[in-house]
């Protein structure tokens, strides 16, 4: 996203590994260097190695997060390690007469995210921006170099661009006149030379990114018959998905094999390698019917596909030598499954079904072309555009390889480890602070240190008015915390008041920030829920599951048409969860229903982004019809609706 938000400022960009040498970095002419973030301590064993002279050549050095934690370690000073996880967009306060923070206002509004965090500042720098008592950004003008806590590559740093203007332009003396207007050329050029007189088989998802490579392969190659185009149903499509795909494809003059293969990947399985108290070992997986584990499904799917299109590939008597596969891989995609495509020590946050083993084997091999791999969502629908897709296929909401299957949580049994009691008892005395105030419990003192002075006259006060629920939901999902994976727990808030929906989101943004092992907080439709969920509905990808799900995806899906809304938000994962609300335990009900989340979500990179707020982003009365609909499809015990950032939350729960 670093590479993509200078690209934009017009300069030119190239991504290094961090033990590139300084002489390197010299013999080529390069006019700035920006070391980017992740999860990595500057303590740890396994800290990044790099080269101590890139900060003696003259260069101009940006460091972001682990950067900047990096820089402030090689010139004397000390990083601590976190009592309280800066994770979320907070109010900073910046030095103004710094060049970095030129022409920007004293309190700007950035996305934090680590658990590290500058304690000494080495001699040699000044601070330059705050978070509370936290360093949020230092500098040493003469030797240009500077450091931020914070992410100025994404939305939520709201200034992130002016920042890295200051920094390009004013400070780094760097030209903007790079441009992207031969991009398209350049995709179509590396295409001929990867395929050359072979035949190009494309899997098709329907999705843009797979359109637009097959639109891209479609153009490259002289002849139409080099390129063959598949869409593999799965079993876990959307209600009509593969007919809606056909259809559209066939309006860009693109012919569309589709191979139903729903009972094959129902009963497939795969192995991958994984290491186990430190030795590597091979895990094989049950079939994916069976599977629990999100990471398995998308491991099983994504090698799955490679088999039904190799089982293809046979049937059409074509020597495999003389194929290669086509994908629509982004650079999201790879940077999120820690692929060695574009980081080398990155964390995984996913494993993509497009980057699979089996995947990078291909690779290795040489057997694939992935033309999108540079790309970010926004820039391959330009492309697309470019390439004279239709508007209604290239704006379409993307939806993810492995489809409905990593929509549904599965599991066998509740999640709850040693402090999921202790969560629940923290919840309560968030969403009754006010009313807590009277009884004095290390809890209140705990809230308090995670807050600023006005978070906690906001807490005192939304507690004061409203009665909320809070209902720790014993399931884990993905989030991105500290720059690394998170699973952890899910938070209900219910009420038997109308929502509020601009303080029960604000509510939402601090609860991550309190109960550190909680990635995600939904509001949960109906009356305020009176009963602790003490056991889940076990759930597979079974056919109730699916035809369930896809009964209420389809349900939102036409609502939000209805209503013009699907161009107000970016995408509308609905997940099925194995909770069955409203049963007392006196009562000895078994858990049999499930439930439905909705996160309508908006982001221009989706790599970070907002839940849409019902009243501000869509209309609150498309958000109680959805919910009134869906209540009505058999099975369903509540409605929830997500309200978490990324970070966070990813977009996907699994």
């Amino acid at each position: 996203v670093i590479d993509r938000r200078i690209r934009d400022l017009h300069v030119e960009t190239e991504l290094l590994p961090l033990d590139t040498t300084a002489t390197s970095l010299v013999e080529k002419g390069y006019r700035a260097i920006v070391i980017s973030g992740g999860p990595n301590s500057v303590y740890s064993t396994g800290a990044l190695n790099y080269d101590p002279d890139i900060f003696n050549i003259g260069l101009p050095v940006l460091g972001i997060c682990y950067g900047m934690q990096l820089l402030n370690f090689h010139f004397g000073g000390s990083v601590m390690k976190n009592t309280v996880r800066e994770d979320g967009q907070f109010a900073i306060h910046v030095d103004a007469d710094s060049a970095l923070f030129s022409g920007l206002s004293k309190q700007q509004n950035v996305l934090l995210t680590h658990g590290d965090s500058v304690d000494q500042v080495a001699k040699v720098f000044k601070v330059i921006a705050t978070s509370g008592d936290t360093v949020a950004a230092i500098a040493n003008e003469d030797k240009k170099l500077y450091g931020v806590q914070f992410h100025p590559e994404v939305d939520l740093t709201e200034r992130g661009s002016d920042i890295f203007r200051n920094f390009l332009f004013k400070i780094a003396k760097c030209p903007g006149n790079f441009t992207m207007d031969n991009r398209q050329q350049q995709c179509i050029e590396y295409v001929k030379q990867k395929v050359r007189d072979k035949k190009a088989l494309v899997l098709v998802s329907g999705g843009v990114d797979s359109a637009v490579c097959a639109a891209l392969l479609n153009k490259a190659c002289a002849r139409r018959d080099r390129v063959i185009a598949v869409h593999i149903d799965n079993g876990f499509m959307r209600k009509d998905e593969s007919e809606n795909v056909e259809r559209s494809l066939r309006k860009i003059g693109l012919e569309l094999d589709i191979l139903r293969s729903a009972h094959h990947f129902y009963t497939s399985h795969t192995s991958y390698p994984i290491v186990i108290d430190g030795i590597p070992v091979r895990h094989i997986t049950d079939p994916l019917v069976n599977v629990y584990s999100p990471e398995e499904k998308r491991h099983i799917i994504g090698d799955t596909f490679m088999r039904v299109a190799n089982d293809y590939i046979k049937n059409l008597d074509i020597n495999p030598q003389d194929i290669i596969l086509a994908q629509g891989t982004l650079r999201p995609d790879l940077i999120e499954s820690a692929s060695r495509e574009v980081s080398s020590a990155a964390d995984t946050i996913k494993t993509h079904h497009n980057d699979t083993g089996l995947v990078r084997q291909l690779r290795l091999q040489s057997s694939i072309v992935e033309p999108l791999q540079d790309f970010h969502k926004d820039e391959v629908r330009a492309l697309g555009i470019e390439l004279g897709l239709p508007p209604s296929l290239v704006n379409r909401h993307p939806f993810p390889g492995p489809g409905l299957a990593i929509r549904v949580i599965c599991a066998e049994e509740r999640y709850v480890t040693n402090d999921f009691a202790e969560t629940c008892s923290l919840l309560q005395y968030i969403v009754d602070y006010a009313r807590a105030q009277q009884r004095p419990h290390a809890h209140l003192n705990h809230i308090s240190g995670c807050l600023t002075l006005s978070e906690q006259e906001f807490l005192l006060t939304f507690s004061a008015e409203h009665r909320i629920s809070a209902t720790l939901l014993p399931i884990k999902t993905v989030g991105v915390q500290g720059d690394g994976r998170s699973y952890s727990y899910v938070a209900g808030l219910s009420s038997d008041e109308a929502p509020v929906w601009e303080g029960l989101f604000r509510l939402a943004k601090l609860i991550p920030r309190i109960c550190h092992n909680v990635n995600r907080i939904v509001y949960i439709n109906g009356p305020a829920v009176l009963h602790p969920i003490h056991d889940i509905t076990p759930t597979t990808l079974s056919n109730i599951a699916l035809s369930t799900l896809r009964e209420a995806d389809a349900v939102v899906t036409s609502i939000l048409d209805e209503h013009d809304c699907m161009d107000k938000i970016s995408q509308v994962p609905v997940v099925l969860v194995p909770i069955h609300f409203d049963r007392s335990s006196a009562a000895k009900l078994p858990s049999t229903r499930r439930s439905i989340v909705i996160r309508p979500f908006i982001s221009s990179d989706f790599m970070t982004g907002i839940a849409a707020i019902p009243g501000k982003h869509i209309p609150e009365e498309v958000a109680f019809k959805m919910f009134r609909s869906i209540e009505k499809i058999s099975g369903i015990s509540r409605v929830l609706y997500d309200m978490t950032s990324k970070p966070p939350g990813t977009t996907e729960w699994e």
